[in-house]
């Protein structure tokens, strides 16, 4: 009685013939799919299969690591690394002299311009200076705010490039895709939508939106779109298998 309980249990560490049958005795298609167990338990089977196969061709194997025949560095890498390097510099070279640049008006160090921006990939940064408005004013203080509008500003960007910085320690999954951990997924894509909605709010003057409507689109619309990320990323992870996918990865990890 004991052998039969052995010899129909389940095994998953290859020592066994587990749940998978033999080539002979592989159901099709179609008898797969009336099986009450559904697509889980397909899809398991199939992962299963793939494990096992993949240990046989590691146990049978006879590859042997070779010395690999190739190029040696001088002359041949650096001839064409050179002579690449020239080419894309002589581009750059005739692109400058057939189409310089346009020169502008002499700068004024007297007055100030109407409108002054950093490049635009600091656009965020310069939208985190213009939150003055949320900088409170305390009863305590007699209506007077505790910092400046300027510090609140500086006080500001070192809290989120704080926040980004310590994310690696917080998280420390080993989710390969969006779809496993949606929680980290949605705070990515919220952080990418505040960056959007910050830079906008940094070149306020010149868009075509009221400055209120859209210093509350600054902080509504990231914590919606992350929502969003969240909902649509965890109704996902039924038809993605999470659990077996799991389940594969510890059973055996890639390299």
């Amino acid at each position: 009685m004991t052998d039969d309980n052995e010899s129909t249990e389940t095994r998953t560490d290859g020592s066994g013939p587990g749940i998978v049958a033999p080539d002979d005795e592989v159901p099709t298609w179609q008898e797969r799919k009336e099986r009450k167990q559904g697509l889980s338990r397909l899809t398991y089977e199939y992962f299963e299969r793939a494990r096992r196969e993949d240990q046989d061709l590691r146990q049978e194997s006879s590859y042997v690591e070779r010395d690999v025949l190739g190029f040696p560095t001088w002359p041949h890498e650096l001839i064409r690394n050179l002579s690449l390097t020239f080419f894309f510099v002589g581009m750059i070279l005739f692109l400058s002299a057939t189409l310089p640049p346009e020169m502008m008006a002499v700068a004024d160090p007297s007055t100030t311009p109407a409108i002054i921006l950093p490049d635009w990939y600091l656009y965020w940064s310069f939208g985190l200076l213009k939150l003055g408005p949320l900088n409170p004013e305390l009863s305590i203080l007699g209506g007077d705010k505790l910092m400046a509008d300027r510090t609140y500003g500086v006080v500001a960007n070192l809290v989120v490039v704080g926040f980004i910085a310590i994310v690696p320690f917080l998280n420390k999954g080993s989710a390969r895709r969006p779809v496993e951990q949606p929680f980290w997924a949605g705070i990515g894509v919220m952080g990418v939508t505040f960056a959007a909605t910050i830079s906008a709010l940094s070149i306020k003057n010149l868009l075509p939106m009221d400055s209120h409507l859209l210093f509350d689109i600054t902080f509504l619309l990231p914590p919606i779109a992350g929502l969003i990320s969240y909902a649509v990323l965890r109704s996902m992870r039924e038809g993605y298998m999470y659990d077996l996918n799991r389940r594969y990865y510890r059973l055996r990890p890639p390299k």
